[in-house]
């Protein structure tokens, strides 16, 4: 069985550098979840985070869902590890798909936090 707890911490160092600029509403050895601050709890103001499942790890990358081409930006290798829109499941750390992680979390996080306030606005 793989180390979980070693893709679930490789897979948070990811998300680190938005950890400031987001709200940390779980954090934990079962995952970690980022929101916009203003938005916890609503469902356009979930980012990205983690799950520890029985036999993998999960990613999730909202901004993988909302961007049509962010989405398909992603490789073919990348593309075999995503279970539904946004989510990416893992059992081991595989550096370089991880790197691309990171490379298309630095591309869609920082847009759809603008995106999620825009629909908050459009919801008070």
């Amino acid at each position: 069985m793989a180390d979980l707890a070693v893709v679930h911490d490789r897979l948070r160092e990811i998300l680190a550098p938005y950890r400031e600029d987001l709200s940390v509403t779980k954090d934990g050895p079962e995952g970690m979840a980022l929101e916009v601050p203003g938005l916890e709890g609503k469902p356009w103001g979930y980012v990205a985070g983690t799950r520890v499942g029985k036999s993998y790890v999960s990613f999730y990358l909202m901004p993988v869902y909302a961007d049509p081409a962010l989405s398909g930006s992603i490789s073919p290798a990348l593309a075999k590890r995503r279970q539904g829109k946004s989510c990416f499941n893992f059992t081991k750390v595989d550096e370089s798909l991880f790197d691309e992680l990171a490379d298309v979390a630095a591309r869609g996080i920082p847009g759809f936090r603008a995106e999620a306030e825009q629909v908050a606005a459009t919801r008070r």
